[in-house]
Order: structure tokens, then C-alpha cells, then sequence
């Protein structure tokens, strides 16, 4: 593989036009890389992802803040220092339920990242994935 920079920064996540989702894109097919994604986002307060699934697998690490990821009808509570893991084409929507944003970091095993909303069709992403 050849990359053209082999330390990336790691920029902050900013606002999308996905209501209260920050997000900043910190590897992925731009930088070189063929099958891996790293996302950092938060979600502000009371904010949510749209409903969705990947043909992918993510892993989904919470670094600050109080969250539930929502899955086939079931709850999943999850906080700091804890990962959730999410299966490729599992929808699911992830909630910030505390007072303070919701920090994460996720990596995708695919690059660029596909997303579908609940009847199949494709979420354009406003960022690079």
C-alpha cells in the first residue's frame, strides 16, 4: 500500500445538515486506505442518528456521555469506556440520553461507507466516508 501520509490529524467533529450530528471523517479511501473506515462524531444532547444499517461491520467506541443504541426494538444503554458492536446490515439508530454530547469514535470494515435508511433506499452522507 502506498499512502501518501502515514500520521493523520485528527480534526474536530463540526456540524452536518443531520440535525445535532457533529462529525469529522478521520481515515478512510481518501487517505489510501482500501477497507477500513474511522469516524469520529457527537451527537449534541437530545440528538440522534437517523434510523439505519451498513454492509458493513462497525464497532462503535463511546469515549464521554450516555447513550442507547436502539436495535430490533431493544434498548442497548451504553457510556464511557464501553464499545458497542453492530453487525453488518443490523439497522439501528443511536441516542445521546444524557445532558452532555455523546463522544464517540466508530471504524467500519469497509471504505467508503454505505448507509440505508429503513426501507433500503441510500442516505447521502454529507462527508467523506
Amino acid at each position: 500500500m502506498s499512502l501518501a501520509n502515514y500520521v493523520l490529524d485528527q480534526p474536530r467533529p463540526v456540524a452536518t445538515p443531520i440535525p445535532g450530528v457533529l462529525h469529522a471523517t478521520w481515515a478512510g479511501s481518501r487517505d489510501g486506505l482500501s477497507t477500513l473506515s474511522v469516524w469520529r462524531q457527537s451527537l449534541v444532547p437530545g440528538g440522534a442518528t437517523p434510523p439505519h444499517s451498513h454492509a458493513c461491520d462497525e464497532v462503535v467506541l463511546c469515549l464521554a456521555g450516555r447513550g442507547e443504541v436502539h436495535i430490533d426494538g431493544v434498548v442497548h444503554a451504553f457510556g464511557p469506556q464501553q464499545t458497542v458492536l453492530l453487525p453488518a446490515n443490523v439497522p439501528h439508530q443511536i441516542f445521546n440520553v444524557g445532558p452532555e454530547p455523546l463522544e464517540t469514535t466508530a471504524v467500519f470494515s469497509a471504505t467508503p461507507v454505505a448507509v440505508a435508511l429503513p426501507d433500503g433506499s441510500a442516505l447521502d452522507l454529507p462527508w467523506s466516508s
